[in-house]
């Protein structure tokens, strides 16, 4: 599988627990031909947790993406009239997130990104992950399933014993997710 020549618009949100397989998967990306534009959440660009100070989590973005990211609504909204991306990664993507681009919100530089890159059909792949896709997310998570243009990374609840609700994307299955997208297929199966 290559990706030599394919602009990923690479977004990721604050689930913060589960960049370290994002930017694994945005490395291996890298290293099958892929061009990243980086984009982060507010949320991802400017909270220091427990996983890693933002200012070196976005650095590290911007080693492995090899150019600067974007991180605000101007600077995003570009991307679709200038073309910017053959596909849109959100990886990983919040409940807050999968509600917003359920209901046509825009207000954070990846939901801005993912709506300009819709202005022009392209496909948008999604990376969920968070504790309560089983419960009050559900229906934002269906009502993307059920959009044109929205392709899900094979999901799996993560530990049904602790957190029931709680589902994350395989993201070792991101590249074979995008390039089913790319020919605008879903990858099956979608629950793991």
């Amino acid at each position: 599988m290559t990706f030599e020549g394919i602009r990923v618009g690479y977004c990721i949100c604050g689930s913060f627990c589960t960049f370290e397989k994002s930017f694994k998967a945005a490395g291996e990306l890298v290293k099958m031909g892929a061009k990243l534009i980086p984009v982060m959440s507010y949320n991802s660009a400017g909270l220091d947790t427990r996983f890693g100070n933002a200012r070196e989590i976005a650095a590290r973005f911007e080693k492995i993406a090899g150019t600067s990211v974007i991180k605000t609504i101007v600077d995003a909204e570009p991307i679709g009239p200038k073309k910017m991306c053959d596909i849109m990664v959100v990886a990983p993507c919040t409940a807050n997130t999968l509600a917003k681009l359920a209901l046509g919100i825009t207000d954070t530089p990846v939901t801005m990104a993912v709506k300009s890159h819709l202005r022009n059909a392209g496909p948008v792949v999604i990376a969920v992950s968070t504790n309560d896709a089983l419960a009050g997310c559900a229906k934002n998570i269906g009502m993307l399933q059920n959009l044109k243009n929205y392709y899900f990374v094979p999901y799996k609840q993560d530990d049904y014993e602790k957190k029931p609700n709680s589902i994350v994307a395989d993201f070792d299955l991101l590249p074979e997710t995008i390039e089913a997208a790319l020919h605008r297929k879903q990858l099956q199966p979608v629950i793991l």
